[in-house]
């Protein structure tokens, strides 16, 4: 059973059965971790907390997700690769049955920390199957795909999971994550390849990867993408009912379509991805950071203009990802050429970057909101993206200087 995975990667097909598992997983992190923007006001009206009380947990999610994901992912390269993976399913299965149970925000707080603690390093693993499941060249192609496990989360499952929760209640949401982590986790039992690539490295000497100046921009350049949008993101039920004005009946479906707008991001984020190696896909983002900024800005005339404002959201969805593809390259590639034992920590970095942007984002935006309101969420979103830009430029010059 051990050999048929692999032996089904030396086919020239991408979509083969443990890739296809590989991003089901990441639709099912997806669906955890982001449902919370879906069901937030039914969270807080069924547990007697304010909707910012629930967006918080948005933000703590990420601010545990982010530390635990390199250290998971550092420990992880030490122990047998199925045995772990699955272990760690079995962890975020339990915190998503936590959820459905919690019979307060203090003990749903636990839930979410929990599941936070080992999503990040579940991700870094799926993506050390790539060349046990696939095609060398298919690498940038599989890293893509696994992140559009996020991206169909938002298409599907979260709007999926906001409109059971409408009509049945929210803990019913949670109920479904967990029977198909259930039916997932025996697939992943099934069919994934059990061979390990065990680091032989000491634990500290994988950390440093972390002096590398390419590794230190390309990390705040992910931290100030994610949080450009999660500035805005994280309040999108409210953005689409108090700003954009659609009515109640129709929030799922507009959840629906910026989900799609995300999806394409996601995919031609893996387009961009192949324009170089090294620094250069991030380097080239620089203008793509600028037109982000000039659009988060416009969306402060939502209020007002409601039809621009639904144009203004699918934009931002489709703008929302375009880097992570990229960085990703980057991570793996600078590991590759200069700190080969780091390759399971390069490949946390990603997520780890993202979720501190993500925690970044939503705590600024829960302070905007709370002071300003909605209306100002896309202005001081668009001060990140500026950053991300200004920053992408210093390592188009910096890792040329180095790679020399």
């Amino acid at each position: 059973m051990a050999n048929a995975p692999a032996s089904t990667a030396r086919t020239d097909r991408f979509f083969t059965l443990p890739v296809v598992i590989l991003i089901f997983a990441s639709f099912m992190l997806g669906m955890s971790e982001f449902v919370v923007v879906g069901i937030l006001p039914d969270i807080a009206t069924g547990l007697k907390v304010s909707e910012v009380t629930v967006g918080n947990l948005v933000a703590i999610f990420a601010f545990v997700y982010a530390p635990c994901t390199p250290l998971g992912s550092a420990i992880s390269g030490r122990f047998p690769r199925f045995a772990t993976y699955l272990t760690l399913m079995g962890v975020f299965l339990a915190g998503n049955v936590l959820c459905a149970f919690a019979p307060n925000y203090p003990v749903l707080l636990a839930a979410r920390l929990l599941i936070a603690s080992v999503s990040g390093t579940l991700v870094a693993i799926a993506m050390t199957f790539a060349p046990d499941v696939t095609q060398v060249h298919y690498r940038t192609k599989f890293i893509a795909w696994v992140f559009s496990g996020f991206s169909i989360a938002s298409v599907v499952g979260v709007p999926i999971g906001t409109s059971i929760a409408n009509a049945f209640g929210w803990r019913v949401t949670f109920y479904l994550i967990s029977a198909l982590t259930v039916a997932l986790m025996v697939l992943m039992f099934t069919v994934l390849p059990r061979n390990s690539h065990i680091v032989k490295v000491g634990f500290l000497s994988q950390f440093r990867l972390f002096f590398d100046r390419r590794i230190h921009l390309g990390v705040l350049i992910v931290v100030c993408g994610a949080g450009s949008s999660y500035v805005f993101y994280t309040y999108l039920t409210p953005i689409l009912r108090d700003e954009v004005h659609l009515p109640e009946r129709y929030v799922s479906l507009g959840l629906v379509v910026y989900g799609v707008a995300c999806l394409w991001s996601n995919l031609y984020a893996g387009k961009l991805a192949e324009r170089g190696r090294g620094v250069e896909p991030l380097f080239h983002l620089r203008w793509v950071f600028l037109a982000h900024a000039v659009l988060l800005c416009s969306l402060a005339v939502a209020h007002w203009l409601s039809w621009y404002g639904a144009i203004a959201l699918i934009l931002l969805g489709m703008f929302m990802y375009l880097f992570n593809a990229s960085s990703q390259v980057l991570y793996m590639d600078v590991a590759a050429q200069s700190h080969p034992g780091s390759m399971n920590l390069a490949a946390s970095l990603n997520s780890m970057s993202f979720n501190i942007g993500i925690a970044i984002g939503s705590a600024v935006g829960g302070v905007v909101n709370d002071h300003l309101g909605l209306t100002w969420l896309g202005p001081v979103g668009a001060v990140f993206a500026l950053l991300a830009m200004v920053m992408s430029m210093m390592l188009g010059t910096i890792g040329k200087r180095v790679e020399r």
